[in-house]
Order: structure tokens, then sequence, then C-alpha cells
């Protein structure tokens, strides 16, 4: 992805977006408009330690090719003998991002990412939180172009945050299908 093109949807945001959300939300002060604050990307690896060896260095290579920034990783703060976990063993990746690498990420997802989902038909409008955050899910990793497909032992989800600044669900959803997030028609 070219600076142009990046310095282009973080532009069109500033000019074109944000005067159309301040018309349809009738909201009369511009910082008072909804925008994205950060976005997270989350990726569980308890099953993977459990049917691998204790090696997973390659998801958090995946996550920060995907990313653009190192992640980190999470350990279990108590054990649970149920589900095999011990204190501070590995059990999930994440990153933040933030700024320049927010838009150029949403920018991928939007125009790459969701493009090469396998039978994608759209995001529901169901996975916001009641605070204006947009939760989807992706059930394959691959869909990002960074992945290199020869590198794949075994492929994973991940879960990703679109953290917002709207009030409610109605706002983040003008926000998002300004951006231009493929939502399901009714």
């Amino acid at each position: 992805m070219t600076k142009e093109k990046l310095a282009k949807f973080e532009e069109a945001f500033k000019k074109e977006i944000l005067p159309e959300l301040k018309k349809t939300l009738g909201i009369k002060n511009n910082l008072a408009v909804p925008r994205v604050k950060m976005i997270k990307i989350n990726v569980g690896i308890g099953s993977y330690i459990q049917s691998h060896n204790k090696d997973f260095s390659n998801i958090v290579d995946n996550i920060a090719l995907i990313s653009g920034q190192k992640p980190v990783v999470n350990l279990a703060k108590k054990a649970i003998s149920n589900f095999k976990i011990k204190q501070k063993d590995p059990i999930g990746i994440s990153v933040t991002i933030r700024g320049k690498r927010m838009y150029d990420f949403l920018n991928k997802l939007i125009n790459v990412v969701f493009p090469r989902v396998r039978d994608f038909r759209g995001l529901p409008r169901n996975a916001f939180d009641n605070n204006g955050n947009y939760n989807v899910g992706l059930k394959e990793h691959i869909v990002f172009p960074e992945v290199p497909a020869e590198d794949i032992s075994k492929i994973h989800g991940l879960q990703i945050t679109i953290v917002t600044t709207a009030k409610n669900n109605e706002h983040g959803y003008e926000l998002l299908k300004a951006l231009g997030f493929p939502f399901r028609k009714k």
C-alpha cells in the first residue's frame, strides 16, 4: 500500500466522511462526530499450545505481519485445572493499533480482507456492544495478504475489535457504514 492511498483514506475521512456524518447524525460540532479510536486484534492460543508443542512464535510473527507492530503475549492470571492452564501460561496474543497504522489497517480490512473471505455475505449489524464498538471474528488468518501461504502450519482465527468514540450503536453503525464497511442488507 502506497503512502498516497493511505493519505487519501485519512483525507477522505476528514473532508468527505466527517461532514456527511455530521449531517446524517444531526451533530453541529465537528469534535462530537464519532471517530475510530483504536483497533484491537486478539488471538487465543490455548488450544494451539495443547495440541502442538509450546512454540507459538509463528502466530506472533503472523500477527506482527498483519498489524505492523509487535504483539503482546497474554499470560494466565491463575490456574484453571479444567482447562489444563497453569498460572503464567501463555493463553493469548493481542495488539492495539492507533494513529496512522490504524487507518492503514482499516483501509486494508475494508478493501482487501473482506473481499477475500470465503462465502462472505456482509457483516452482521448485531455485533455492536451498546457503546458503539464493533467486533469482527475471522476464522482464517490467511485472508490477509501479508501472511505467506507456504509457511502456515495451522490456520487460526482472530478477533478484531474496532473501538469508536460513538455513544451508541446507531452512531457506531453510521460511522462504519460511512467508512465503507460492507454490512448485510436487511
